[in-house]
């Protein structure tokens, strides 16, 4: 070819690779293109990280056929061996490479390597490659020197226009390499012993200061409250009245079976009388009788309607009830409740956990209180069970009811509020802090 032709292929081949779209267009010139420079049967473009990228003739290299395999090979071997231009033949290579050589490739063969682009310390550059050119005949000088500098002009357009994706691979390989340094490494893995420092597992839930085992006052009986003779949060002493049933209604129903009673005694008498000369009067005296006895129970039910209309308190402590003017007039059933009396060291704090943080907690897992009246000193608490079963709150939402014993005597009364820390298992620092988003993520994932 005269050189006048050469020079203007080298230039048009110049110019297109400086204007290329984008690196797979540069591939595409460099292994079937570079004919045009000098004549050659097959070419491959290889680079370490990301194995054949390109072979002449072939619009995508198969990744598993045996020749692309051998290629790998031959690559690898030259870009250890050969560090400039160099002409290749089969007697240069290992025996159980070149024993293969015939079967895929030409006799004469010109392997011109790819160095790494010299980056500063904090950037990423492609990593070594070569360009493999193969033909029956051998490769005069001119020709190496002449497509060596082609491939040197390529190559520059190639750094130029080579962007590897974020997500490759091969470059997080390489940014692994970048970073694997003293005091980067050191660094690290500072921060995986933090991640890895055990710690309790923590929860927070709405708590409250409860009465351990408080004596539930229920109503004896259907009725309507009449009146209070406590006030809430008071204090009262065992058989102390709490509070009365309305007595017009019991009165009247207890007057009215004393009547009956009464009538019933005197229809008896009457015919007990009778009875001496009438044999069918007698058969009636043990209906009578029966009848006598069924209003005497009647009677004696509502006598005991009637004391039971005035509730007691059972044991000394402290009165718990809503306001008093909500009560009276208003009809309760039997077993309804209406107080409690708490003894007033018998507390307790009480949590109310989360569907979404519910943690496993050991035996007598410790707990703090940290009431609203009293942020700054916080009630210890261990433990004492945890609901098997969520439970609606009026706020419509579900969670475990928590009890906790308390470790030591407490100034605050029953009935403060506050937010409970509820310690579980020891685990590491970076579960603790990816608990929350990996369920978070899992229940937005469906996983």
């Amino acid at each position: 070819m005269a050189v006048q032709d050469l020079y203007t292929a080298f230039l048009d081949l110049s110019r297109r690779a400086r204007h290329a779209a984008d690196p797979i267009e540069l591939g595409f010139i460099a292994v079937n293109d570079t004919h045009l420079l000098s004549p050659y049967r097959q070419a491959a473009l290889w680079f370490e990280l990301e194995g054949i990228r390109v072979l002449s003739g072939v619009v995508q290299p198969e990744a598993n056929a045996p020749y692309v395999h051998w290629l790998k090979r031959v690559f690898h071997v030259l870009a250890d061996t050969q560090a400039s231009a160099t002409p290749v033949t089969a007697s240069e290579l290992p025996d159980d490479i070149s024993n293969e050589w015939a079967e895929w490739l030409p006799a004469h063969a010109l392997w011109l390597p790819l160095a790494p682009k010299p980056v500063a310390d904090d950037e990423i550059a492609p990593d070594r490659g070569g360009l493999l050119f193969a033909r029956d005949d051998p490769w005069d000088p001119d020709e190496v020197a002449m497509v060596a500098e082609w491939i040197d002009v390529w190559h520059h357009a190639w750094h130029a226009k080579f962007r590897p994706s974020p997500w490759a691979w091969f470059r997080w390989r390489q940014m692994v390499r970048a970073f694997v340094k003293p005091k980067r490494l050191a660094f690290a893995l500072g921060i995986v012993a933090v991640l890895l420092s055990p710690v309790r597992l923590t929860v927070l839930a709405p708590g409250e200061l409860v009465p351990a085992n408080p004596a539930v006052i229920r109503a004896p009986l259907d009725g309507v409250i009449g009146s209070f003779a406590v006030r809430p949060n008071e204090s009262v002493k065992t058989g102390q009245l709490l509070f009365d049933f309305d007595q017009a209604p019991l009165v009247a129903r207890y007057d009215v079976a004393n009547q009956s009673l009464l009538t019933a005694l005197a229809e008896y008498r009457q015919s007990a009388q009778m009875a001496l000369n009438d044999l069918k009067s007698k058969a009636q005296l043990a209906v009578l009788q029966g009848k006598i006895e069924e209003r005497k129970a009647e009677a004696e039910f509502l006598k005991g309607q009637l004391d039971r209309s005035h509730v007691a308190a059972p044991y000394d402590g402290i009165a718990l009830f809503d306001d008093p003017s909500e009560w009276i007039g208003k009809p309760v059933v039997t077993g309804e409740r209406i107080m409690r009396i708490a003894a007033p060291d018998d507390i307790e704090v009480e949590a109310w956990l989360p569907v979404a943080d519910a943690i496993p907690f050991p035996d007598n897992a410790p707990i703090s209180l940290f009431l609203n009246a009293s942020p700054l000193d916080s009630v210890k608490a261990t433990v004492r069970y945890a609901s098997h079963d969520a439970v609606q709150r009026p706020d419509g939402s579900f969670a475990y009811r928590v009890r906790a014993t308390l470790t030591g005597k407490t100034t605050h009364r029953v009935g403060l509020k506050g937010t409970a820390k509820l310690s579980g298992e020891w685990v590491t620092i970076g579960y603790w802090i990816s608990r929350r988003p990996i369920a978070a993520i899992r229940q937005a994932l469906g996983w």
